[in-house]
């Protein structure tokens, strides 16, 4: 939970800044900023997967992850989910001064909830302790907080509740569920979840070429189930 609880209080840290400061950051700055964030978790993602002790393993948990998760459309899904509970929000809020705390927090709270970092960096928090991934992710909240509070308002700084409740939660799930997965299998985890960084630098940070990496959530859990199988089946790697 360690890394949940740093990235709540950075997106606390960064809205106070954002309502004291800014609307002083120029475009420029805020773009190279994430520039700089996204070029950053690409290396993390590389240093995450030369790790794996087989590169098949995690190529077959992708490949078998991107299928499952385009047959579920699960890109699609988070999406649309996103967008029903702003709209829900937006349609039920009272017409006055706090509909402005509304948009802000229901805007930061989907920014910083919804999204393969959130799921995959708890997962690793939780199963192993390990809170980099969420590290990483609460620095980039940090600044998007920063943002959106100089124009939403103090409402972003309580979407740190949001982010507290929902990665605590999945970090504690699978904190309950560590003592069924082994070394390796937490090994292989880490290096597909570097692959899974990877794309979300290049597709969200970077812009380099638009991902659906949503889609490849299912591979956090076939690659260690492909581990799990091969270990029953005697077969070394």
């Amino acid at each position: 939970m360690i890394g949940t609880l740093i990235n709540s209080a950075l997106v606390i840290i960064g809205g106070i800044l954002g309502l004291l400061i800014g609307k002083r950051l120029s475009p420029k700055f805020q773009q190279t900023i994430m520039a700089g964030l996204g070029l950053f978790t690409l290396g993390y993602g590389i240093t995450l997967f030369i790790n794996t002790s087989n590169p098949l393993i995690p190529l077959g948990g992708m490949i078998i992850g991107v299928i499952l998760g385009e047959w579920w459309r699960l890109e699609d899904h988070l999406t649309v989910l996103g967008e029903k509970i702003k709209n829900l929000v937006q349609k039920y809020q009272p017409e006055s001064s706090n509909s402005l705390f509304v948009d802000g927090f229901v805007t930061a709270s989907l920014l910083f909830c919804i999204g393969p970092m959130a799921i995959m960096g708890s997962i690793q928090d939780g199963l192993t302790g390990d809170s980099s991934t969420l590290i990483v992710k609460s620095i980039m909240d940090g600044f998007a907080a920063m943002v959106f509070s100089s124009t939403l308002g103090v409402g972003v700084i309580f979407s740190a509740l949001s982010v507290l409740l929902y990665q605590g939660t999945i970090s504690l799930f699978a904190g309950i569920l560590s003592n069924a997965f082994s070394d390796a299998m937490i090994n292989e985890l880490s290096a597909v979840g570097g692959l899974i960084l990877l794309g979300l630098a290049i597709s969200s940070l970077l812009e380099v070429k638009k991902i659906r990496v949503g889609s490849f959530l299912p591979a956090m859990l076939v690659t260690p189930l492909i581990v799990w199988i091969l270990s029953l089946l005697r077969i070394t790697f």
